[in-house]
């Protein structure tokens, strides 16, 4: 009884008061904001229109999926190389912006087939079939280097001093210095207060150390420009910041085949990702379910296929009116792991606010306004979540890690994924190719994983 009164948690088809649910989803919010908007500017997409996609692909995404799959879209970083390549490309030379944006609409709209694709495979033959090529000693390493490869990411933003997309610093170069300082003291004011707020509050509180943690380091901001004039709060650039009200910018898919043959074969990178994510959630949703002493079992990782269904269909719909495409993301799992609120209801509110902030300039100011190092302190916490989870999924599965096979498996996707990231920038080259590091991390490890058991298989037949 004890411990059904302790475990405090919403599972999926649970839904929390009004009041609740709308902090819940303010949460989820900022948590999945910088890393979608980050995409928008580096692939030069609209940034109204990227969170407005964001909002409505995961609506369409938890109502495909039957409202059973608690997880949030947003724009994939897997994408960037190949969206940006695109669009600088001499092929586009003299395109405006929506002309670019337009003609890479239709690769990112084609990408979703890919995963549609694979979705129908692992329905028509069983979430066995994709547990032989992805098995948790594939999709818990590949969890880890997701989490590990953003650590640098979340330095670099907890050191940050920027205050607009372009890298602008506005201090004194004498302050410079100083400046530096202050954003670690803001980035690890947010970064332990977030982790006291999660591991020390009880009840309610405990569900939203993500908001709490974000506003103690914003307090620390103001008081350190309040004290010393340096201000590291930042702004979007002018031509975001026009009116009050003001719709998305919505283009339409231009078909060429060009930005298929960019686009579409990324959409790979993604399915061992999503999968992982899934394997991921199905842990922690079951883990609640038991500490709530719960009859049912919510068997997520059973509806594998409806996810990447549901991740593709999100791609079409994100690409087809003008936003980059994306998968389920990795922060919004950490989130719901570290608050124990996996309600559908949440995302779905979550995803109607981000659609409603996408159309008002100043709330999309408000939030993009938090100091870089606020958000990197709350990364630190949140990426390492996403590793660790990586480490949960090999827990759970039993994987044996005394067996060498398991140990060549791991060692393998761990370092080209990490070695990939931090040795090439993400993409790694490879006979005149640039592929990026999770997906060659990915590739290698099905391929050889593959390989060692038709040689095991031999072993045990003889």
């Amino acid at each position: 009884m004890s411990n059904n009164h302790q475990a405090i948690g919403y599972l999926p088809d649970e839904r929390p008061p009004i009041w609740k649910l709308l902090l819940y989803a303010l949460q989820q919010v900022i948590v999945m904001f910088p890393a979608t908007v980050a995409v928008a500017i580096i692939t030069g997409f609209h940034i109204s229109t990227t969170i407005f996609a964001s909002g409505l692909a995961t609506i369409c995404f938890l109502l495909i999926t039957g409202r059973k799959i608690p997880l949030y879209y947003g724009s994939s970083f897997s994408y960037v190389a190949a969206i940006s390549g695109l669009m600088a490309s001499e092929a586009l030379t003299g395109y405006s912006l929506n002309e670019k944006i337009a003609v890479a609409q239709f690769g990112i709209v084609m990408s979703g087939f890919i995963s549609i694709t694979a979705g129908l495979i692992v329905r028509r033959f069983g979430r066995e079939s994709i547990e032989k090529i992805l098995p948790a000693t594939i999709t818990g390493p590949i969890a880890m280097i997701i989490g590990l490869t953003l650590a640098g990411n979340a330095l670099q933003d907890a050191a940050s001093i920027s205050i607009d997309t372009m890298g602008t610093i506005s201090v004194a170069e004498s302050q410079i210095t100083t400046a530096k300082n202050m954003a670690w003291i803001i980035s690890l004011v947010t970064l332990i207060s977030t982790i006291m707020f999660s591991v020390y509050l009880k009840g309610f509180w405990s569900q939203i150390p993500l908001i709490l943690g974000p506003v103690m380091g914003c307090l620390a901001a103001l008081i350190i420009q309040w004290i010393t004039g340096i201000d590291l709060f930042k702004a979007l650039p002018a031509e975001a910041n026009s009116g009050i009200f003001a719709l998305p910018i919505f283009t339409l898919p231009k078909p060429t085949w060009m930005a298929v043959a960019a686009i579409m074969p990324i959409a790979i990178a993604t399915i061992p990702e999503s999968t992982a994510h899934i394997y991921q959630l199905d842990i922690y949703v079951n883990d609640l379910a038991r500490k709530k002493n719960s009859k049912k079992n919510y068997n997520i990782a059973d509806l594998l296929g409806l996810n990447l269904i549901g991740d593709g269909i999100g791609d079409i719909i994100s690409g087809f009116i003008g936003g980059p495409a994306g998968t389920n993301y990795g922060e919004n799992i950490s989130a719901m792991a570290i608050t124990k609120v996996f309600s559908v209801a949440v995302l779905m509110a979550a995803a109607v606010m981000a659609m409603i902030i996408a159309c008002f300039t100043p709330l999309v100011n408000a939030i993009y306004s938090i100091p870089t190092a606020v958000i990197g302190g709350l990364e630190i916490y949140l990426f390492g979540a996403i590793a660790a989870q990586g480490i949960a999924i090999m827990i759970e599965k039993k994987v044996d890690m005394f067996s060498s096979k398991n140990i060549a498996v791991i060692a393998i996707i761990m370092v080209i994924g990490l070695g990939g990231q931090y040795g090439f920038g993400g993409n790694i080259p490879f006979f005149g190719i640039e592929v990026p590091c999770i997906a060659g991390a990915a590739i290698f490890g099905i391929i050889l994983n593959l390989l060692l058991n038709i040689g095991s298989k031999k072993q045990q037949n003889a």
